[in-house]
């Protein structure tokens, strides 16, 4: 897309969205004044402003409870169109940061699950609460078509059952509610898991065997 494939420098937000947890007040800024400045010359006041909405909702639900940070993440980013790699990047398969899929107001399975990854790892979600997941997603409910997807999902405590994000559907809903989707591995910044059913899976490595996600996370620290 014109006017928002050319890289940023992410530095300012690298530091906060690799940290594992991150602790504010609702009333403490996320980002600069230069760094939304910055924002603005590449992308341009619509950005600027959607990642101002983005910061906004960080701030006032840092302090409530873990669902509704969860609720109020899900929808915030739900409410973006999804977009093709192809047409947003002209690539066929493109990880997008939060900042990029804010740019485009549009992206992805895995644009969604990494922007509400990050949002609630900066709203001091437990990280180890957390797991990118990639799954089969039976079309229509069926095994006629079967499409590869990811959501992100999360564990209130080790032995419960899990919740899942899904671009694709508005609701939050339990891993048993979702028999349209069959998990296949999940990680995050800490591991790599080979899915067991509906649990947690059995730990095969880190995420550094995960090409995407280290290029995701270098270009955010460009």
């Amino acid at each position: 897309m014109p006017g928002v494939q050319t890289r940023f420098p992410f530095i300012a937000i690298a530091l906060l969205l690799l940290t594992v947890a991150v602790c504010f007040t609702g009333n403490d800024p996320i980002f600069s004044k230069e760094f939304l400045n910055r924002i603005r010359d590449r992308y341009g006041d619509r950005t600027m402003t959607r990642v101002m909405e983005w910061e906004k909702l960080m701030r006032i639900f840092s302090d409530q409870t873990e669902r509704i940070k969860l609720e109020r993440v899900n929808e915030f980013f739900n409410r973006m169109a999804n977009v093709a790699d192809s047409a947003n990047w002209g690539q066929r398969d493109y990880w997008a940061t939060p900042v990029e899929l804010l740019a485009v107001a549009g992206g992805d399975c895995e644009d969604f699950a990494i922007a509400k990854y990050f949002s609630l790892k900066m709203m001091a979600v437990p990280e180890d609460r957390l797991r990118l997941t990639y799954v089969r997603a039976y079309a229509g409910g069926t095994s006629l078509t079967i499409v590869p997807h990811l959501v992100l999902v999360y564990y209130p405590d080790p032995e419960a059952e899990p919740l899942v994000l899904d671009n694709l559907i508005p609701e939050i809903k339990p891993a048993s509610a979702r028999s349209d989707l069959v998990p296949t591995y999940s990680f995050n910044a800490n591991g790599l898991w080979q899915a067991r059913e509906r649990n947690r899976g059995v730990r095969i490595g880190g995420p550094d065997h995960i090409y995407k996600w280290q290029d995701l996370l270098k270009r955010m620290q460009e």
